[in-house]
């Protein structure tokens, strides 16, 4: 799909889209609870289509209604799984399927099959389990992954230990992961302790290591309401920090670690006002900032796009893990801004903006939500329209991104 965006001051009041990750997490701690459990979330978007969709692949039952979906536990002895481009659907499943021992082909799509699994692979392989050979298509898993230490880098997936958190717990014996280095986008890891707790299983996390009970029952809550979501929140209340100003709903206090784009709005000079389930941003001249990506990697596209229009160099770090998402993120923020008419330049793990004025163009999108989106909310401050090549990628994570876009 070809989408051009003409330049608008943006302005007006939308709801939060429910949060993508947190959806994921709560639908993999469903499946594993022997209660029915009932998800209030007012839309889905492809990656957690995703999940849902390998859930009932594995044997869960998954009831769709208006404004809620709701799991309920189940058990193949085999199954053949489609993740679609979603890597969270992946490496959450990958460590649930192997504690549950079940025989699974998975497939995967785009740049999914790519896109790196090797130490929670290797760790699996180690501790029971059967995996083919890595960027095979489908994947296939057998064997019965086994309690024990699990040692994985701090630093290139908490996704790798989220699935081990859902996982670990199904075990008889207790089990530790110990990871190595820094560690890299810990709020998505609080995230997942944090789904647990819901359902009443246990982890502790001290320093670097995180020590998992063994032998633990999921329980459900009942109803749970998904929270707002804060990633893709990001997108309106930049372009509003560009040039206007957005109140959004259904969004308050989270340890979601994207909510830290207010922090960066407001160092940027825009203004940020906080309700008790509503945010409001208003565009104030903005300067370039300093910014250490490394615990909110997701933001880092729309960030550079404030950057474009900022007054003063912007110089993001700490972000080398962008090369391994949907696309290359380094790059292709890059390639974005640039053929905008802007001034990006990639480093070993991050990117320097500065600044020259934008004017318009085209935009590969490059099969990239977080792409077609931000060069959505460069249009703010561009002097001429933007064509997104492959607009369609929003719905990924954000399918009615242009539908509210237009609104505002």
């Amino acid at each position: 799909m070809i989408k051009t965006v003409h330049k608008s001051r943006i302005n007006g009041t939308i709801e939060a889209i429910p949060s993508k990750s947190v959806a994921h997490r709560l639908s993999v701690c469903a499946f594993l609870s022997q209660q029915k459990t009932k998800l209030l979330l007012s839309s889905l978007c492809d990656d957690t289509a995703a999940t849902l969709g390998c859930i009932e692949a594995l044997g869960g039952k998954v009831t769709r209604e208006e404004g809620a979906v709701t799991i309920e536990s189940g058990l193949e002895e085999s199954a053949e799984c489609d993740c679609g481009e979603s890597g969270s659907t992946l490496r959450f499943l990958l460590p649930v399927i192997g504690a549950l021992g079940i025989s699974a082909k998975i497939h995967m799509h785009g740049r999914l099959p790519s896109r790196p699994i090797t130490d929670l692979r290797n760790e699996m392989i180690s501790h029971g389990c059967e995996i083919s050979e890595e960027g095979e298509n489908p994947l296939r898993i057998k064997g019965k992954l086994t309690s024990g230490v699990y040692r994985l880098p701090g630093n290139v997936s908490s996704q790798y230990i989220s699935g081990l958190l859902f996982a670990l717990p199904l075990l008889s014996k207790d089990s530790e992961i110990i990871l190595s280095g820094k560690t890299e986008s810990a709020p998505y890891i609080f995230l997942t302790l944090a789904a647990l707790e819901k359902f009443s299983v246990k982890a502790a996390f001290e320093g670097n290591r995180i020590k998992i009970p063994g032998n633990q029952k999921y329980i459900s809550p009942g109803v749970i309401k998904v929270e707002g979501d804060w990633s893709n929140a990001a997108f309106p209340l930049c372009a509003a920090a560009i040039c206007g100003k957005v109140t959004l709903t259904g969004i308050g206090k989270s340890i979601q670690g994207d909510r830290k784009i207010l922090d960066i709005l407001r160092a940027f000079g825009a203004k940020a006002e906080e309700g008790e389930d509503s945010v409001t941003v208003t565009h104030s001249p903005l300067t370039g900032i300093t910014l250490d990506a490394s615990d909110i990697p997701d933001l880092v596209p729309v960030v550079a796009v404030v950057a474009a229009a900022a007054e003063g160099k912007t110089e993001i770090f700490g972000a080398k893990r962008l090369k391994i998402k949907e696309s290359d993120r380094l790059k292709t923020v890059c390639d974005m801004i640039n053929a905008l008419g802007g001034n990006a330049k990639e480093t070993e793990d991050g990117i320097i903006i500065t600044p020259c004025p934008l004017k318009g163009g085209e935009v590969d999108a490059a099969n990239d939500h977080r792409i077609a989106m931000s060069a959505a909310v460069a249009s703010c401050a561009c002097e001429r329209p933007v064509t997104i090549i492959g607009a369609e990628a929003v719905n990924k994570s954000y399918k009615s991104f242009f539908k509210d876009f237009e609104i505002l």
